[in-house]
């Protein structure tokens, strides 16, 4: 039985994907397992009964081929301008939704952003953050949070002379030699999903907004790929068949409908 798509205005998923990665050439199509890796964030996206439409923004051919290849749509090619190695992640994401519109009249609702090189995600997880911020109107955007080993308050950056100071204001004095158990909760934010509301990128001219509501994910599903040791990482991960995942499957090989 195929569950029908549940969403409240259109759910669009855009997995920006450039090209070029100086510490991990090629990195978006490299293999993990038997697929690439951007195909593990695709099968998320189509596993999502909330996402209507995957898209790849990239500026690289081979790269929009293989999403395709696995049931992502590239109805663009991302400026060079947007794909560099300083480029933010915001302009993309108004190209994306300007082209949408311009092009073929579409405008979502909501956005969610998934990043290919947190290829890990449970089943359902896409699904319960979408419907976290459909249930969350005063909320702009919800972002996967872990808990950090290490709390922030703990840490420490120099000044001009090389002398230690603390990393975070706190109300109390000496955060850094506090018991870890009485200072604030500390969340980290892991890339696995954002899930924003249209308004909040083209009105607030943000990804994330005001009000933030955060949405966890076991620490077992948690790496992101920059170097080829989180690849390797991540291969091991994936052997130990210990993730609950949507594992991808192209286009060509899957049951029809």
């Amino acid at each position: 039985m195929v569950t029908s798509k549940v969403s409240m205005g259109p759910v669009l998923a855009i997995i920006p994907a450039r090209g070029g990665s100086k510490g991990l050439p090629g990195k978006n199509i490299r293999l993990l397992g038997q697929h690439p890796l951007i195909a593990y964030s695709v099968a998320s996206c189509l596993a999502a009964d909330t996402i209507d439409r995957v898209i790849v923004s990239t500026d690289n051919q081979e790269i929009a081929d293989v999403a395709c290849a696995y049931g992502a749509e590239a109805p663009f090619m991302r400026p060079a301008d947007l794909a560099t190695d300083l480029a933010p992640d915001y302009p993309l994401f108004v190209h994306a939704l300007r082209w949408l519109r311009e092009e073929e009249g579409y405008e979502p609702s909501i956005v969610v952003q998934v990043r290919p090189t947190t290829p890990f995600r449970p089943r359902g997880f896409l699904d319960r953050s979408v419907r976290l911020l459909q249930s969350n109107p005063k909320a702009d955007s919800v972002r996967a949070v872990t808990r950090p080993s290490q709390t922030p308050y703990k840490m420490w950056t120099s000044d001009e002379e090389g002398y230690l100071q603390p990393l975070l204001p706190s109300v109390h004095p000496e955060p850094f030699n506090m018991p870890r158990q009485l200072l604030p909760e500390s969340y980290w934010q892991t890339g696995h999903v954002d899930v924003i509301r249209r308004e909040t990128i083209l009105e607030k001219k943000s990804l994330t907004g005001d009000h933030i509501k955060s949405i966890s994910i076991d620490s077992a599903f948690v790496i992101d790929i920059d170097w080829l040791e989180d690849l390797q990482y991540a291969r091991y991960l994936l052997n130990q068949n210990n993730l609950n995942l949507d594992l991808p499957e192209p286009v060509s090989k899957r049951r029809p409908e």
